[in-house]
């Protein structure tokens, strides 16, 4: 019997992918991304740290679009137009909830993704310039934090941001000019608001979107480290799979994970749990009396603890200011250790090891002790 063939007919996707293809060349991409390789060994899991801080970032930047729309700064507007979208508006709770929680977890996995970058040295040449912006990335997610907490306006924000910008005035020399800068006067007041809001949601976005594009970018042009045992093994012992398709789909299916992890906490904990929590409180009153217990965000409790840990004076320097004196030298060492750590490729220093599990048990005991010491 006779058969007769037909050849396929093209389907909507693929007359779309032809147009766009066409005018972008996409296969040339596509080809390129295919012959990217991820290596697979028993610590591939860290991998995906960068891309759920990536994923964290976009679910901040989607709920923070959303909660534009209703919020109104200033020191008559900020504190009602928050209570507004939690309580009038449809599931504005809820997307107050997730935007609070994503921003906490993106700087947890921020941090838990820079210890695993330099545990496996993942910092050395040629990755320098990935380190230092996944640094310039980690500080700006901070800022982040310290200026969207002063947004609503209430009790606990407010006196809390008067301690830590405070602390800017501690500098000196430039300290009390910038101070005035961060507050737009002496005190913190409605101006405040309008700097951090202008922070919060322009600079701030517009700076970490350049940063991001340019950690990716340098990524993908050196490709993802492989472990220091690599380097003595035969290229035919060591196992990779493909980053297109295979670790972006696997990366995407993580995504989905976190998102339905984020989902669970908004929904049982909208206000938080412990001591990540942001519940809205009490309007703030510059003249009302501060709270017995002033504690900023977690990811800066080992910095306030232990600076509140210091005397008084330490020599002949105030004990703040000696303080933020050795948390920025040690800030500054942390950033250049690519270019400190001249170790060759496949060597361990047992220098800049211990100085990682020092930092890294620093951050953990100072953070433990803020919170069980009053």
């Amino acid at each position: 019997m006779e058969t007769e063939t037909k050849d396929r007919q093209p389907t909507l996707s693929d007359r779309t992918y032809g147009w766009v293809n066409e005018r972008f060349k996409l296969d040339a991409l596509v080809e390129y991304m295919s012959g990217k390789v991820v290596p697979v060994h028993g610590h591939s899991a860290f991998y995906y740290m960068g891309g759920i801080s990536l994923f964290l970032f976009i679910v901040q930047v989607i709920t923070g679009i959303l909660l534009l729309m209703y919020y109104r700064p200033g020191a008559d507007s900020a504190y009602e137009s928050v209570r507004f979208i939690v309580s009038e508006v449809e599931f504005g709770w809820l997307i107050r909830s997730i935007h609070s929680w994503s921003a906490n977890l993106m700087i947890l996995a921020v941090f838990l993704h820079m210890f695993t970058v330099y545990f496996t040295y993942a910092y050395r040449k040629p990755r320098e310039l990935t380190w230092l912006t996944g640094i310039g990335l980690l500080g700006l997610a901070l800022l982040f934090g310290f200026s969207g907490y002063l947004l609503p306006w209430n009790e606990l924000a407010f006196f809390a941001t008067r301690v830590g910008t405070g602390m800017a005035g501690a500098i000196p020399v430039f300290g009390k000019d910038i101070l005035i800068v961060m507050r737009g006067g002496e005190e913190v007041t409605g101006a405040t608001i309008g700097r951090f809001f202008g922070l919060h949601v322009a600079i701030l976005p517009g700076l970490f979107t350049v940063l991001l594009a340019a950690h990716l970018i340098f990524i993908q042009r050196q490709g993802i480290s492989e472990p220091l045992d690599w380097h003595a093994l035969p290229e035919s012992d060591k196992k990779h799979q493909k980053f297109f398709p295979s670790f972006l789909l696997r990366d995407l299916l993580v995504w989905l994970i976190v998102l339905n992890v984020i989902a669970v906490l908004a929904v049982l904990f909208p206000d938080g749990i412990g001591v990540v929590h942001w519940p809205l409180g009490v309007k703030a009153d510059p003249f009302a009396p501060p709270p017995a217990v002033i504690r900023p965000e977690w990811y800066f409790m080992f910095a306030f603890q232990a600076l509140k840990m210091l005397p008084a004076h330490i020599l002949f320097i105030e004990g703040e200011l000696f303080g933020i004196l050795v948390f920025t030298v040690g800030g500054v060492v942390w950033t250049l250790v690519p270019f400190l750590d001249r170790g060759r490729a496949g060597d361990r220093s047992r220098y800049f090891m211990a100085f990682g599990w020092l930092v890294l048990a620093f951050i953990i005991v100072m953070t433990v002790v803020g919170y069980v010491v009053e």
